[in-house]
């Protein structure tokens, strides 16, 4: 078991564009490197690995995980693939950062999360929001300053347009915006007011691909407390979030994909207190990746671990479920 003195090598299954434009530039800026991509495509495999300055490069997935230089994998591979590859690379005896959402529901992804424990590897979900410095300060705010927090209101939407055959829109491959963007939003709402108790949700499929381009969402508590989140592929891009509490609330702009070259705020109001925070460019990829080296070398669950994935498909299962039926549904 790698130790926080020893580099982590990582093998990148598929050449995807949130790995070429932010998670290999984010290992190789860090202490660790990545040392192989594949792809079911050879000559594919190759020029990536060319143009990313990566050592090797392989034909199939099944060859990377043979490759004993390895240490972990990063899984960018579309959404109905990320549960077979990262059992596979875990039956390897591989680490683990998979991209959201962990599998295609919560049966799957307790099914996937088990047997990584069983496997002794550590298995991270890829929310690289989580780490960054904003949202820590957001969230240690809501728990420490606001009283009686009401509710929470956040939206992830952004256009894709002109891309008929992007893998987002196949539902054979668990596509949809509620499975790509709309995952960040129920994230957020869950590190915020926990678990729901109950979900409602309009969905509308304006391209007629078999999966939600629209998605709008109450997510209910026992106690009152109510949610609302939406994600899109139609229209301009959005992502925010709001927490409003009896004495103030907090909000985010570009909340989820936040730039690295530039500064972000966090603006709140409490107890009649009115600020604005700004937080220096920082790289939440690098941050992540970081964090899944730390916890290897301690042998202890990342933030977003096996468990955070099941309970956030449980609540995102049961958004899908009361779009499909036309009414609420317990989260089970």
């Amino acid at each position: 078991m790698p130790t926080r003195t020893d580099p982590l090598t990582f093998g990148v299954l598929g050449t995807a564009g949130i790995a070429r434009k932010a998670v290999i530039p984010a290992i190789a800026a860090s202490d660790h490197a990545v040392g192989a991509v594949a792809s079911r495509d050879a000559d594919r495999a190759a020029a990536f690995a060319d143009a990313a300055s990566i050592p090797r490069s392989y034909g199939s997935y099944e060859a990377l995980l043979d490759d004993d230089a390895l240490d972990a994998v990063y899984v960018p591979l579309p959404n109905g693939l990320h549960a077979e590859w990262t059992t596979r690379a875990a039956d390897a005896g591989l680490h683990v950062l998979c991209e959201k959402p962990l599998a295609v529901d919560a049966v799957e992804a307790r099914t996937v999360a088990d047997r990584c424990e069983a496997r002794g590897v550590t298995l991270m979900e890829g929310f690289m929001y989580r780490y960054h410095p904003r949202t820590e300060r957001a969230l240690e705010l809501a728990e420490r300053e606001l009283e009686d927090v009401r509710t929470v209101t956040s939206t992830f939407r952004f256009p894709l347009y002109d891309r008929p055959d992007d893998v987002r829109l196949d539902p054979a491959l668990a596509g949809g915006s509620l499975m790509d963007v709309g995952c960040y939003p129920v994230s957020l709402v869950r590190a915020v007011l926990g678990d729901p108790d109950r979900a409602y949700a309009h969905a509308n499929d304006t391209r007629d691909a078999g999966v939600d381009t629209e998605l709008a969402g109450v997510l209910e508590y026992a106690d009152g407390r109510s949610a609302r989140i939406g994600s899109g592929f139609d229209t301009r891009l959005v992502q925010r979030y709001r927490i409003d509490a009896t004495n103030g609330w907090i909000a985010v702009e570009r909340a989820f994909d936040a730039p690295d070259d530039e500064p972000v705020e966090l603006t709140y109001e409490i107890d009649g207190r009115r600020g604005v925070e700004t937080f220096d460019p920082v790289d939440q990829y690098r941050l992540q990746v970081e964090h899944f080296a730390d916890r290897v070398a301690d042998d202890t669950a990342p933030l977003t671990d096996g468990a955070e994935a099941v309970a956030n498909m449980r609540v995102i299962d049961a958004l899908a479920e009361s779009a499909a039926e036309g009414c609420p549904v317990d989260v089970s």
